[in-house]
């Protein structure tokens, strides 16, 4: 009986696998999830340039054949001098040596540059005043029932229903486009805000109160880290809003702007102008969404573990 022990318990100690193995099985399984996730975001990718160089083909085609008047559509060779002659200087006069940088005496980076300065004002003002009204609202109902109707009123008002009014109140200055660039960010910051108090767990917060932690204690420690990933949420919504907002916030006394410039070039029929200034507008829109998205993820890397 003990000799038959004795070999079961070798034949389990031979068979059984060694860490060595298990490791070198990890590893390998975790090498092959890498190089199938590299292979979909490089068949991504490529989708993505195929579309691209998709579209840049046939908008060549239509104005090449001037399928479209070119004053309508020029190609993407005229967008792209466009773009180029506004940001460098050029001789307009052979004679005198008159040159001219830029548009409208900036180049077009300055213009870049001025939009988002004012929708860096505009935001961080709506994310100090939304994150505070939000909190405010989530956590004492009085307050959530008295504002949240004239909230959604104001987060239905498009920008343009209202811009006359405000450059009545305080004029064409930068005053003005701050103030309807907060207006645009200001809703969605509130309310990502509330859905992020409320959507803490009621667990977590009964565990800091066991453990003798005061409203403080829980608001800074519990409902904060767990509202913050909600909160930029809400942020990349307003910077968005905001950005759409940027034409609008513009449209009078816009200049220094990459708003305002598109508005002049296209009511002065420099159509090529008016498309390369829509194409770094949703350029830039693009890439200030990828870097809030970023930060959010190195701020708040607990999101969706917890």
């Amino acid at each position: 009986m003990s000799e038959a022990a004795s070999a079961a318990d070798g034949a389990a100690t031979i068979t059984a696998p060694a860490p060595d193995d298990d490791s070198d099985t990890s590893q390998q399984v975790a090498k092959a999830a890498r190089r199938g996730t590299s292979r979909r975001i490089r068949r991504n990718r490529l989708l993505q340039a195929g579309v691209l160089v998709g579209v840049l083909t046939i908008w060549w085609v239509i104005a090449a054949l001037e399928l479209v008047d070119p004053l309508y559509l020029p190609g993407p060779g005229s967008v792209l001098s466009s773009f180029i002659d506004a940001n460098r200087c050029l001789e307009v006069d052979g004679t005198t040596g008159r040159t001219v940088c830029g548009v409208q005496n900036y180049y077009l980076w300055e213009h870049l540059l001025a939009s988002l300065q004012r929708i860096g004002v505009g935001v961080a003002l709506a994310a100090v005043a939304g994150i505070a009204l939000g909190f405010l609202m989530s956590m004492w109902e009085p307050a959530n029932t008295a504002l949240a109707p004239y909230l959604n009123f104001l987060r239905a008002l498009p920008p343009l229903g209202y811009i006359g009014l405000i450059i009545v109140w305080v004029g064409i200055g930068d005053l003005s486009k701050y103030l309807l660039l907060f207006l645009a960010a200001f809703p969605p910051i509130v309310i990502a805000t509330i859905d992020g108090v409320r959507g803490v767990r009621e667990d977590y917060l009964a565990a800091a109160r066991s453990m003798g932690a005061g409203p403080p204690q829980v608001a800074r420690f519990v409902v904060l880290p767990g509202a913050t990933a909600s909160i930029f949420s809400g942020v990349r919504l307003a910077v968005g809003f905001a950005w759409t907002t940027v034409v609008a916030a513009e449209l009078n006394n816009g200049i220094p702007g990459i708003g305002g410039l598109a508005y002049i070039s296209g009511t002065q029929l420099n159509t090529s102008l008016t498309i390369a200034c829509i194409i770094v507008i949703g350029l830039v829109a693009v890439a200030l969404d990828g870097c809030i998205r970023w930060l959010g993820d190195q701020l708040v890397p607990w999101h969706g573990k917890v």
